[in-house]
């Protein structure tokens, strides 16, 4: 009885003394068991690469990890076990302290009118300070003379993002050479995160993989107009039509986020007889994450020519990942059409705990009664971080006799989805996970490998040139 005892108490001091203990071995810990119970992509891995490949990777991790003390190099070794899995569709976040946050929130002593006057008087209209766009930020760009650690600073104009106000300071500049940069970019939350290097083209573009701004003042006109168009395209936050060609237009779409679903579906309907009655149509995928299938329903029209085939997914259950089902049910501003769905998929889910369970359809099959005449040719342009939805798009969009996709294969990040989000036990880090798998696993997997591109632009092709070089192709006769 006593050795029983001892027992229970030796697990339940154990027990509390890894909720209290918030060091980086516990955190990954806590990520391994997460992971291991409810990541639906996990056994899959398993089975490809073995279990001793996962035993000594872990061996290597947590003895890592037994030496680190700062929360955020924990935070780098927590990724690093990540990657063992897949490159897209999971990972583990910092949530930011208030401290952390309050990076972000210096604030400069500027006047709008007097700076706008400066800028006038510029004598090198080419030089980084100005007035700056990108997506919903307004940015003016000064030379630092009070804090000699760094060289410039960018800061608020005007904000789309309400936790931002004037003259906050959104990023600060340092010199690499005289026309690239490194950046402490400081996120919508205040969160700092760090731009090895963006670059200053042509006194007007101020680049990187991350982040694009456009110059607006001192005003530089660029003649080229293949680079306007495509820094245009690069920088808007929301979708648009522009007739490029007598017989080619152009559709952007920058993301598939359900939120912009009825922005995508009003330019569509705005320029319906536009696009049904043009030869060509170009669709700039570029850079565009996914977001949400729903989003683009009503594109798929103008693609259609033949029956096409969507495959499947299968739902790992666990009680973690129904909770998530759960909470969009009692959520009271889910529609009713979704809580009936979520009420029926809770019940099939909940009687095969730990298992994977088909909750739609294995192969749907789409068909559609019309087949529009135009557009005759369609071009979808994708890059390295067109990943998710996107990919499933053009899943769909590819089995088209009228599409071609041109440019570089996409992120590879697919097959594992319908994300879930789940705080550590000590709340300092997010872990970010697949709860499906798609059904078309393992012959035709997308994962780490992405989509290619029927026709690939090589670096001799600039990023700015590829319209026209789509264009180019679509006329070859």
């Amino acid at each position: 009885m006593k050795k029983i005892s001892l027992i229970i108490l030796m697990i339940f001091v154990s027990s509390l003394n890894y909720a209290q203990n918030c060091d980086c071995f516990s955190n990954l810990k806590w990520l391994i068991e997460t992971f291991e119970k409810n990541d639906a992509g996990f056994q899959y891995v398993i089975d490809q690469k073995g279990e001793n490949a996962y035993n000594y990777h872990n061996k290597t991790i947590k003895e890592k990890a037994l030496k680190i003390k700062d929360k955020k190099e924990c935070l780098n070794l927590l990724n690093e076990w990540t990657e063992f899995f897949r490159k897209g569709h999971i990972g583990v976040r910092l949530i930011s302290s208030k401290n952390e946050k309050d990076l972000g929130n210096e604030t400069l002593t500027i006047d709008l009118v007097d700076f706008n006057k400066n800028l006038e008087n510029l004598k090198d209209k080419t030089d980084i300070e100005g007035i700056w766009v990108s997506s919903s930020y307004t940015i003016g760009i000064v030379r630092d003379s009070i804090n000699p650690d760094r060289d410039y600073v960018g800061f608020i104009i005007k904000s789309g993002n309400n936790s931002w106000k004037i003259n906050q300071i959104k990023f600060e500049l340092n010199k690499k050479d005289s026309t690239k940069f490194t950046m402490n970019y400081y996120m919508g939350d205040h969160s700092l995160k760090k731009i090895n290097e963006i670059e200053l083209k042509e006194g007007k573009y101020l680049v990187s993989s991350f982040i694009t701004f456009i110059k607006t003042k001192p005003e530089i006109k660029i003649k080229d107009v293949n680079k306007e168009l495509y820094y245009k395209s690069i920088i808007s936050e929301y979708p648009f039509v522009e007739k490029i060609s007598n017989n080619t237009i152009l559709l952007r779409i920058p993301s598939f986020m359900y939120e912009n679903k009825k922005i995508i579906d009003a330019v569509l309907n705005e320029n319906d007889s536009l696009i049904r009655n043009t030869k060509n149509l170009i669709i700039d995928l570029r850079n565009n994450g996914g977001g949400a299938d729903r989003s683009y329903s009503n594109l798929i029209p103008y693609l259609y020519t033949n029956p096409y085939r969507v495959i499947g997914v299968e739902r790992l259950s666990t009680d973690l990942n129904n909770q998530r089902i759960k909470d969009g049910v009692n959520n009271p501003k889910t529609s009713e059409k979704d809580r009936k769905w979520g009420t029926e998929s809770l019940e099939k889910l909940e009687k095969n705990i730990n298992g994977f369970v088909t909750l739609g359809a294995r192969i749907n099959i789409n068909i559609k009664d019309t087949v529009y005449p135009f557009p005759q040719n369609v071009a979808i342009l994708i890059n390295e971080n067109c990943g998710s939805t996107t990919e499933q798009f053009l899943l769909a969009a590819k089995q088209s006799k009228k599409v071609k996709l041109f440019g570089t294969t996409t992120a590879g990040a697919l097959d594992i989805s319908n994300l879930n989000i789940v705080k550590s036990p000590c709340n300092d880090f997010e872990l970010i996970y697949g709860t499906s798998k798609s059904l078309r696993i393992p012959e035709m997997t997308i994962d780490d490998k992405g989509i290619q591109p029927d026709f690939y632009f090589d670096k001799t092709i600039k990023p700015y040139e590829w319209i026209k070089k789509t264009i180019e192709i679509l006329n070859y006769e």
